[in-house]
């Protein structure tokens, strides 16, 4: 006798039906919460193809008015977020990078750091349910059926009658919800590995920006002999050194 879903849910117990309504709950959940990511990493990754371009070509004319404006502009980019809080540190620097001081730089890479917490965090809300999902469901699927094939020993004894005919059905109706939970389960670890590797590769790319950008402002706070130099003190007392004081 071949029971259709349908039929195993009519003859399925008050418990075991509340298992699967549990795992229907579960399941809704982490798939709303995956499109969810899916749909703001799409977003940001989308925007951040339109961004970097534009951005390093200001960089490279020199026109960092510009180019935190441009960064100001994008609330989605992962990586304008980032370059745009590091730039907006040093901002009232820009218009006499003489005064530009070490501090300062290191201030800039604080907001950076500080920034990428931020956005780390807010990328990775919603793992943590993600993982549960993945983790128990099927063990919330396991003690529907546990308790599923007991109910139908139980009344196998009750009953008297024995045999593979007499608990078929009873054990079909407490396998599905082991079934139901491995449905759910699965996505939900799919999803989880899917979404964390791309928060690393989003990490790596706010990582590897932010210092170029670093780098560029070292670069361009003037330099002499291959240093970075960050004050007028600096440069007066290196021509005294070198015995070329203007």
């Amino acid at each position: 006798m071949q029971l259709s879903l349908l039929d195993l849910w009519a003859s399925a117990g008050g418990f075991a039906r509340g298992i699967i309504f549990i795992l229907a709950i579960m399941s809704v959940i982490s798939l709303t919460v995956a499109g969810a990511k899916w749909w703001r990493f799409r977003k940001s990754m989308r925007q951040t193809r339109k961004f970097a371009p534009e951005f390093a070509r200001f960089l490279q004319e020199e026109q960092l008015e510009k180019a935190i404006q441009l960064a100001e502009k994008q609330k989605v980019s992962h990586v304008a977020r980032v370059l745009g809080e590091a730039l907006v540190e040093i901002k009232p620097l820009l218009k006499d990078r003489a005064t530009m001081t070490s501090q300062d730089i290191n201030s800039a890479e604080r907001a950076v750091d500080r920034q990428m917490l931020i956005l780390q965090s807010e990328l990775k809300r919603g793992m943590g349910f993600l993982a549960t999902v993945g983790a128990t469901a099927p063990f919330v699927g396991l003690l529907g059926t546990t308790m599923g094939i007991v109910n139908s020993f139980t009344g196998m004894a009750t009953s008297g009658s024995g045999g593979l005919a007499a608990v078929s059905a009873g054990i079909a109706e407490a396998l599905i919800t082991t079934a139901f939970g491995l449905m759910v389960a699965i996505p939900a670890v799919w999803f989880y590995n899917y979404f964390q590797t791309k928060i690393d590769n989003l990490t790596v790319e706010m990582t590897y920006t932010s210092k170029e950008l670093v780098d560029f402002l070292i670069k361009n706070a003037g330099s002499e002999f291959g240093r970075s130099i960050f004050t007028k003190e600096f440069k007066a007392q290196s021509a005294a050194q070198t015995g070329h004081i203007s």
